[in-house]
C-alpha cells in the first residue's frame, strides 16, 4: 500500500467515486477538486472520511485573506487532511490560512505555477517578469515562510526546490504519466512518476492514467510498483 500516491477523482458523481474506490481499495489518498465538489459538496468528504481514505481537497483558495482564512477553517471542519491555496494570494492570505488549521491536522498546501502554464503564458498573459522557474521558487520560498506546510509544483521544479530550500517540507506534484500513459492533455511539464520520486517529491497525483485505464486497479499498482523500485 502506497500514500506516495494521490488519485485526482475528475469525476462527476458519487457512484463514479464509489466504483474507484472498489476498484482501487489499496489506495490511501484521494484528490477532490473543483469538478467533483462543485457537483457533490461535502458529501464526497463524509464518503471518501467513511471508507478510513485521506483527502487532499484541491480547491485552490485565492481571495482576500478573511475570506480565504473562513473557507480554509469550513474545509477544517470537514477534517480533510490537505487542501490547497495559490501562492498567488500572497504572505498574508497564506498566514491567514494556516491561522484557521492551527490545532489540527489539516496541512495547507500552495500551488505555484499551474502545470499547464508556459513561459510565455505567464510573462506576456499574467504579466510575471520572472523566468518560470525563478517564478516558482520565489512563490515556493514565499508561501513556506508564511506558514504552508507544503508545495505543489510541476516535476520540471522539484530538484530546483528541494536544492534551495531542503528536505523539511511537503512537496506534491500533478504532471506525471508512466510511460504507458502518454496523454498529457493540457499539462506541458509532465515527467514519469519514478522520475519525479528520485527527484524528491513526496506524493504524486494522477488521475486520467488510472481513472481511464481499462483497468484502474492494475494502472494503480504499476504505479506502485514503479515508484517502489525507486526506492
Amino acid at each position: 500500500m502506497s500514500e506516495k500516491i494521490i488519485i485526482g477523482l475528475d469525476i462527476n458523481t458519487i457512484d463514479e467515486v464509489e466504483k474507484i474506490l472498489e476498484l482501487c481499495p489499496d489506495c490511501v489518498w484521494f484528490k477532490v477538486g473543483s469538478q467533483l465538489f462543485t457537483r457533490c459538496g461535502p458529501q464526497v468528504i463524509s464518503l471518501l472520511k467513511r471508507k478510513n481514505k485521506k483527502i487532499f481537497l484541491d480547491l485552490k483558495y485565492h481571495d482576500i485573506p478573511n475570506t480565504v482564512k473562513n473557507a480554509v477553517s469550513s474545509a477544517r471542519d470537514l477534517e480533510v487532511d490537505m487542501l490547497t491555496v495559490h501562492a498567488l494570494g500572497g504572505s498574508k492570505m497564506i498566514r491567514y490560512a494556516r491561522e484557521a488549521v492551527e490545532g489540527s491536522s489539516t496541512k495547507i498546501i500552495a500551488v505555484t505555477i499551474l502545470t499547464s502554464h508556459t513561459k510565455e503564458e505567464i510573462q506576456k498573459e499574467l504579466g510575471i517578469k520572472w523566468e518560470l522557474e525563478d517564478a516558482v521558487f520565489n512563490y515556493a520560498n514565499m508561501a513556506l515562510s508564511s506558514g504552508a506546510h507544503g508545495i505543489v509544483c510541476s516535476p520540471m521544479e522539484i530538484s530546483l526546490l528541494r536544492e534551495k530550500l531542503g528536505s523539511n517540507f511537503l512537496l506534491i506534484t500533478p504532471g506525471v504519466r508512466p510511460v504507458w500513459a502518454s496523454d498529457t492533455h493540457d499539462q506541458v511539464r509532465v515527467m514519469t512518476p519514478s522520475e519525479a520520486i528520485s527527484r524528491g517529491a513526496n506524493m504524486l497525483v494522477l488521475s486520467r492514467p488510472i481513472l481511464k485505464a481499462e483497468n484502474p486497479h492494475l494502472a494503480f499498482e504499476r504505479v506502485v510498483k514503479e515508484i517502489e523500485n525507486e526506492k
